[in-house]
């Protein structure tokens, strides 16, 4: 996992050529003007979900993991709190969906991080993550969840 600013992203250039044209969709787009949904980056490869929704509490939630796409999530407006863990030997409470490439995990996290307007988390498959908590109450957030394909 990895946690930073939008306009240290440059950094992660490195990881090669999906990430640089995520991270030039990130800085290019004014999400103000941008509504909830699934918009098209470069095919399959990568694309952007948008979306807005109030924090919510982590009672009842469960951590996520990925095996066909390593998250981008950018936190457009508001604040939210992520948990996550490393992935290791542990067994899913819901089986990997191919169709929708997602499995949850009933472990609690053991770490937490406050995200907060113009920073951005990368979770690779080996991150467990759960994402969408309330800091203290509920806030409104819009997040920019970019899927970039791993192979």
């Amino acid at each position: 996992m990895i946690v930073d600013t939008l306009d240290r992203a440059t950094r992660y250039h490195v990881l090669g050529e999906k990430f640089v044209k995520a991270f030039d969709y990130l800085r290019q787009t004014d999400f103000n003007t941008v509504a909830k949904g699934k918009y098209e980056i470069d095919g399959t490869n990568i694309f952007a979900i948008v979306n807005e929704y109030d924090t919510i509490a982590e009672e009842g939630e469960q951590m996520e993991a990925h095996r066909k796409y390593i998250d981008v999530q950018y936190l457009a407006a508001g604040t939210e709190r992520i948990g996550h863990d490393f992935l290791g030997d542990k067994n899913p409470s819901r089986p990997y969906s191919d169709t929708e490439d997602y499995m949850l995990f009933g472990e609690k996290p053991v770490f937490y991080t406050v995200l907060q307007q113009g920073q951005f988390a990368i979770f690779y498959p080996s991150d467990l993550h759960m994402p969408n908590l309330r800091v203290a109450g509920p806030v409104p957030v819009k997040k920019v969840v970019i899927k970039i394909a791993v192979d």
